[in-house]
């Protein structure tokens, strides 16, 4: 196992009707800016349950973030947070309303251009205070200090972080999924899947504890995913899905162990290009990432395999191959298409463009041996066509 050191401070506050906890959580003389998305919230409950727990703070309303949050309407945000001299953000929705308030936070408070703060991964020496109210389990955003923010104009989707950027802290309630269409649900599962795959799926380092928190989790999304798209009102199966997309990302599956985050960082690309759900562009990535790096990858696919999809008769190389077979499948059976063509009639050209921008920012390789170059980037993403 690596060295590390772990902290995360966010207070996490878990379970059904927690959202009346707001109150005390947050000061009576602050001014908020509760940030929000389509108005999904207005429709189940969760605008109300806030604005009543809030019924003696000065706050002030702003919605419209949308999927993959767009540096624009984030600029927007910044702007009403000088206006209105706010004290602190609360990020009610998924985990692209609480990336679009980390890059508020981080933006309100830093001098210089706010776009090459993200494109060159500035250090963040101060940021706004913000918590969360999470309505859509999928990223681990709310327990991270990570966010993703998209350009429209340039195409691109960009990601950073600063150990500033955790939430004080984040409100799950398991109960608010009950309104969440299949496909969101879905993405969610997916998700949080490759968010643990970009932590697991290196080479073995001796590290059995972290592997199995892994393993755990993807046991845990395998079961609960046909349970959750069943039944909403089922707690217990709601419960365990979002505590386990928290789980996801958090940074305790990380600690001492080699990470990945090649899957996401083509993924991102497709995103940007075609405004493909970001979940699914790792189902479409993904696979052939493992393929193409099959030799580098296989000891923990054959792990994989063993420990999560109890494939155990074949060899080694054999059962490492059913690995990546059962994944597809999984992705198949959850409704998740898995080549980048079932998306986008235009899809040619899509990996000259992918190498060309790792090329321009100076990516030399990716992955947790640095091994995926450009031109390995450009093969992957043709196998997935």
């Amino acid at each position: 196992m690596q060295n590390f050191t772990y902290q995360n401070p966010t207070k996490i506050i878990f379970g059904k009707g927690e959202i009346a906890k707001l109150k005390e959580e947050i000061p009576l003389d602050y001014k908020i800016l509760m940030v929000y998305g389509g108005g999904s919230i207005k429709k189940n409950g969760v605008y109300n349950q806030v604005m009543e727990a809030l019924s003696n703070h000065t706050v002030i309303e702003m919605g419209g973030v949308p999927p993959n949050p767009e540096y624009e309407v984030l600029m927007d945000g910044v702007d009403l947070i000088h206006k209105e001299n706010i004290d602190c953000i609360l990020a009610v929705g998924g985990g692209s309303v609480i990336d679009g308030v980390k890059f508020m936070a981080a933006a309100a408070k830093y001098e210089g251009d706010k776009w090459e703060m993200v494109k060159s991964r500035a250090a963040i020496k101060e940021a706004l205070p913000f918590a969360t109210v999470l309505t859509l389990p999928a990223t681990g955003s709310e327990m991270n200090a990570g966010f993703v923010v998209s350009r429209r104009e340039t195409k691109e989707k960009l990601s950073m972080g600063s150990p500033l950027l955790f939430p004080k802290f984040s409100i799950l309630d398991p109960t608010v999924i009950q309104s969440i269409p299949d496909r969101q649900i879905v993405n969610g599962i997916v998700d949080a899947f490759n968010h643990v795959l970009e932590q697991y799926m290196t080479y073995p380092i001796g590290a059995d504890l972290q592997d199995r928190f892994a393993e755990s989790i993807l046991s845990t999304l395998i079961h609960e995913a046909p349970k959750v798209l069943k039944d909403r009102n089922n707690y217990e199966a709601a419960s365990n899905f979002m505590w386990s997309c928290t789980m996801a990302l958090n940074g305790l599956i990380s600690q001492g162990v080699p990470t990945d985050w090649a899957v996401h960082g083509m993924g991102h690309e497709l995103t940007a290009l075609f405004g493909i759900d970001h979940a699914r562009t790792l189902a479409i990535i993904g696979p052939n990432h493992y393929k193409h790096n099959f030799e580098a990858k296989k000891d923990k696919l054959a792990q994989f395999a063993e420990r999560v999809w109890e494939i155990k008769d074949g060899s080694k190389e054999e059962n490492a191959k059913d690995a990546i077979s059962k994944l597809v499948d999984f992705y198949h059976q959850l409704g998740v298409q898995t080549k980048l063509s079932e998306y986008t009639a235009d899809y040619k050209g899509t990996a000259e463009i992918i190498e060309e921008r790792f090329t321009e920012r100076g990516w030399p390789g990716i992955g947790e041996n640095q091994i995926v170059k450009p031109s390995d980037a450009k093969q992957i993403v043709e196998m997935s066509y």
